[in-house]
């Protein structure tokens, strides 16, 4: 068993810092009770994981971000627009902080670089933890009051639902294979999960008092994050969009949001704040937005910020399939000599198609005194370019 949560903590940490992503946070405008999105700010703009937004109040909104290649919390404060940490944890990182209810601390799932994987309790001023559940694996979870945790614990390589009582350390399950998604359903005390357990997945809610459940909808293929409105919505991101649905009225979801225009694209982690006048999400970077940023480095010959824009395993090309480069190391090497020896280095691009990972750019390039131009189809996968071909 031990074996097998090594595993399943390794796969979890190694696949998020291999992600790309950033927190969104939007203004929600309603207008004779029609409700849109507003005035959308990226609060993380950091390379690397950026994810698992919560609101601490209604100025300050906390998420995991990437640091010195481990994840620690932090926090965006929505009124003076500044990102600041609260913590440092050197052989491990946190995930899903939340506010603990009635306290200034927060909680997040500490996941350390041996394997263990635990609950913690923060002080948000000094960052000192203390463990929280001492017995169970905690994946996901939310608080559904100051003493009461309900959580997917790592059970079996699968994950299960567990309502815990902090004060006195017992834990109740009540549901097998479960999504991370929990949330309190408004007037009411209820909270939200996904069930796994069959091909098609369902919202339902649970009492945690009696540990009943029932069912409330149908979600999405395969979607798992979800979030609930003020009003009684259900909101559900699927690729580029928000559905919504509500429970008393609805049929079926409808488009709530379409991102199309927005460069935002496989959107995830969503949520509301308490009064429901702002909304924050996590998308990947759009394969365009991260083709033009290491266009940006380039012209400026900033050779750290440039390779940050390309997995470790990068291969370059010259078309067809004529590999001519792989790895960071190898195309580092052969891009800083470049830097530093063309002065006048500089890419205009003449004209670009993006279609699904891929982005084609054709493009007028300016160095040593010479002009020409070139075609540059770079492939991205889980936010960072994996794959150029070149086309002279």
């Amino acid at each position: 068993m031990k074996s097998i949560l090594y595993f399943f903590a390794f796969f979890f940490i190694s696949t998020t810092l291999a992600q790309n992503t950033e927190v969104h946070l939007f203004d929600i405008k309603n207008t004779d009770g029609k409700l849109s999105l507003v005035n959308h700010r990226n609060v993380s703009n950091n390379d690397g994981y950026d994810n698992q937004p919560s609101f601490y109040n209604d100025n300050l909104l906390a998420f995991v971000s990437t640091r010195n290649n481990q994840t620690d919390i932090a926090t965006f404060n929505i009124r003076d627009n500044k990102v600041s940490f609260i913590n440092s944890t050197p052989n491990g990182g946190e995930y899903s902080p939340i506010k603990i209810p009635n306290s200034e601390d927060v909680s997040a799932v500490r996941l350390d670089n041996d394997g263990k994987q635990r609950l913690y309790r923060y002080n948000i001023k000094t960052g000192e933890s203390t463990e929280l559940i001492k017995d169970l694996v905690v994946a996901y979870y939310m608080w559904f009051d100051e003493s009461t945790v309900i959580s997917a614990v790592i059970e079996n390589n699968g994950l299960n639902l567990f309502v815990t009582d902090i004060n006195t350390q017992k834990s109740r399950k009540y549901a097998t294979n479960v999504g991370r998604s929990f949330h309190k359903i408004p007037n009411s005390k209820l909270v939200s999960f996904v069930s796994k357990e069959d091909d098609k997945w369902l919202i339902k809610s649970l009492n945690p008092l009696t540990g009943e459940t029932k069912i409330i909808t149908q979600t999405l293929p395969n979607i798992e994050d979800m979030c609930w409105l003020i009003n009684g919505c259900i909101l559900i991101p699927s690729e580029n969009r928000i559905y919504t649905f509500n429970p008393k009225k609805d049929s079926q979801f409808s488009i709530f949001k379409d991102f199309e225009d927005d460069n935002l694209q496989k959107i995830t982690r969503i949520t509301s704040n308490e009064i429901g006048t702002m909304l924050a999400l996590v998308s990947e970077i759009s394969p365009e937005g991260i083709v033009q940023k290491q266009l940006d480095a380039y012209n400026v010959r900033d050779i750290d910020a440039f390779m940050a824009t390309y997995t470790k395993d990068i291969k370059l090309y010259n078309f067809p399939n004529d590999l001519r480069s792989e790895g960071q190391k190898a195309m580092k090497k052969s891009y800083k000599g470049f830097f530093e020896n063309t002065p006048d280095l500089n890419c205009k691009i003449l004209y670009r198609i993006v279609t699904g990972n891929k982005v084609i750019d054709h493009e007028l390039v300016t160095a040593n005194g010479s002009t020409f131009k070139a075609i540059a189809v770079y492939e991205v996968e889980n936010g960072l370019i994996s794959k150029v071909t070149f086309i002279n």
